[in-house]
């Protein structure tokens, strides 16, 4: 069995490649020639560039010690006919270093529209990661129900059957 790193990617790189590219991710690869490419050839988005550079916070020297500086890579910069710019970063599951980053990418870049964009069938396809948690809450919401409700009338039908049972010793 392929060993995966922590986030699921394989060593093989067969399975995230297209047009030569080697993407970080099947998903991001996907995005790439589900949403960029055709966008690029009806004329929706003028230019892209992937894994564009931002500093979210400079090097700096500390105790004689030079500090590394802070830096991030989108997925996806892209710039539409409108005259908008947008940077995407392609998210699964985001872990604590990715929500840092991205308050940090707020704070520094705070006139760059920047999303998370993830793929989720259930929720009609390439959506923001927001709207997708909002519908894996709603759907988890609805489950509880469902099944707060299959207890409750389990209980009924118990109570029922068990004062049944008691009625019919007492005569």
């Amino acid at each position: 069995m392929e060993r995966t790193s922590k986030f699921n990617v394989g060593k093989d790189k067969t399975d995230r490649t297209f047009d030569g590219i080697v993407f970080d991710s099947s998903v991001e690869m996907r995005y790439y020639a589900e949403v960029i490419l055709p966008g690029v050839e009806d004329g929706r988005i003028l230019k892209f560039e992937r894994q564009k550079k931002y500093i979210l916070q400079p090097s700096y020297t500390h105790c004689g010690k030079k500090v590394q500086p802070i830096e991030y890579k989108a997925d996806f910069y892209v710039v539409y006919a409108d005259g908008r710019e947008q940077v995407i970063d392609i998210k699964g599951c985001p872990d604590a270093v990715a929500k840092l980053k991205r308050k940090m990418f707020w704070y520094v870049y705070p006139n760059i529209d920047y999303i998370w964009v993830g793929y989720s069938r259930l929720d009609g396809g390439w959506s923001t990661y927001e709207a997708i948690q909002s519908g894996r809450k709603e759907r988890k919401k609805l489950k509880q129900a469902k099944a707060k409700e299959k207890k409750d009338e389990q209980q009924k039908s118990e109570h029922k059957r068990k004062g049944k049972k008691c009625t019919e010793s007492i005569d």
